[in-house]
């Protein structure tokens, strides 16, 4: 029998109590700075924006400051209390939470809840980031553009409390297991980094024509608006209709700016594969390869080749290693015309479906989440996400 096993029989053999969160946490909504208030030095702050892109699940040391008369009005988290960032673009990120492990009080922006509780921190925000807390967080979710869970409809989340010794011990075996699968993803992350960078240098080799401009017996550089219709995204689309629990089921999915969604609308349906290149935003000249027929939305350049002189994946191979400058603006952008410009080498259709072959494997073998590297680290952080939801459900009491 192992500890945790003696101290549950020991310490709760009827079964775990479970409760209310607003029975065991204060819960209240972070303050109003923005990422423009932040300096060099001051009073440390935490962004919700930084909840996602910037901290793991606990920390004691903040990454940015905003200044002693900035901080006046503003919320602040003590030790030990969970930062929740309530918004988000998409129901998976939402009440994504760190816990605050730092003796000093921190600031805290808005769109964010600040739990303070009385429960182990490390223990609770294990918890909320388990398929337990996700089931429950949806039904409390609403919009669409934007994803909100509001910090008072917190209150009614029920979580498993046993005895803080139980908690305490849980948390001492998560982070073991913790670490050694991330030191596990990120040898396996350096491998699959080494693969993209082989892959690169045989795709650059292999598409190395010589110069830009004039032509030989062997290839000639033609502009993609030769080679390509260019489809430009539009809105997502409207009509759907609804499943028994209420959300939306679209006929055929709708992609745009590299991420898939779900839409439906004929006027904007891509009936073949085609290449599609991020054309709004931080992600602005990504190359992305999508099989049809999908529905692309606004951010998203799609294009369709208009004759058979040229093969899907050659196009997308050779079109990935063109540097698209994004025009400089508030929000980096791209357009047709900057497309249609752009120049690749086209060989024979023969010569293109052998080099499209050869950069497939690497691709796949990179890229391809069923099988090779991308697989296995899938897998390790499943194989963690189920062991860790077993760790954190009990019997309960009654």
């Amino acid at each position: 029998m192992t500890k945790l096993e003696q101290l549950i029989d020991k310490l709760c053999p009827n079964g775990v109590e479970y409760k209310k969160l607003g029975d065991v946490a204060n819960i209240s909504r972070g303050g109003s700075f923005q990422k423009k208030d932040f300096c060099e030095d001051g009073v440390p702050c935490i962004h919700y924006g930084q909840i996602y892109t910037k901290y793991g699940l606990f920390t004691d040391k903040t990454l940015t400051f905003i200044s002693e008369d900035a901080a006046k009005k503003q919320k602040y988290a003590v030790k030990n209390d969970i930062v929740m960032a309530v918004t988000s673009e998409n129901i998976d990120d939402v009440c994504k939470c760190v816990a605050w492990l730092g003796d000093d009080e921190i600031a805290v922006s808005g769109h964010t809840a600040i739990i303070h509780h009385t429960l182990n921190p490390k223990y609770l925000c294990y918890y909320f980031h388990t398929a337990m807390f996700y089931a429950q967080k949806k039904k409390l979710a609403h919009g669409t553009k934007v994803i909100e869970v509001p910090p008072d409809k917190l209150a009614d989340i029920t979580i498993p409390a046993p005895p803080l010794e139980v908690q305490a011990e849980i948390v001492k075996i998560l982070d073991e297991y913790t670490s050694s699968v991330t030191a596990l993803q990120q040898e396996l992350e350096k491998e699959l980094t080494a693969r993209k960078k082989q892959y690169e240098y045989y795709r650059d080799l292999l598409l190395d024509f010589g110069v830009h401009g004039g032509a030989t017996s062997e290839y000639e550089w033609r502009t993609l608006g030769e080679l390509c219709k260019i489809i430009v995204g539009g809105e997502a689309p409207n009509d759907c209709i609804r499943d028994s629990t209420g959300n939306d089921i679209y006929r055929f999915p709708v992609w745009g700016n590299g991420q898939d969604v779900y839409g439906y609308a004929k006027n904007y349906t891509v009936e073949k594969d085609a290449v599609c290149i991020s054309s709004i935003g931080a992600n602005t000249g990504a190359v992305f390869f999508h099989s049809g027929p999908f529905t692309p939305i606004i951010r998203l350049k799609v294009l369709v080749p208009v004759s058979n002189s040229i093969n899907i994946r050659y196009l997308y191979h050779a079109v990935s290693i063109i540097d698209f400058a994004p025009k400089k603006s508030s929000v980096p952008n791209m357009s047709s015309n900057d497309i249609k410009k752009a120049k690749i080498p086209v060989p024979s259709l023969k010569k293109q479906e052998h080099i499209a072959s050869i950069l497939d494997r690497f691709d796949k073998l990179c890229n391809d989440i069923s099988e090779g590297l991308p697989a296995e680290i899938e897998a390790r952080r499943k194989q963690y996400e189920y062991y860790r939801d077993k760790l954190l459900s009990f019997e309960e009491r009654g």
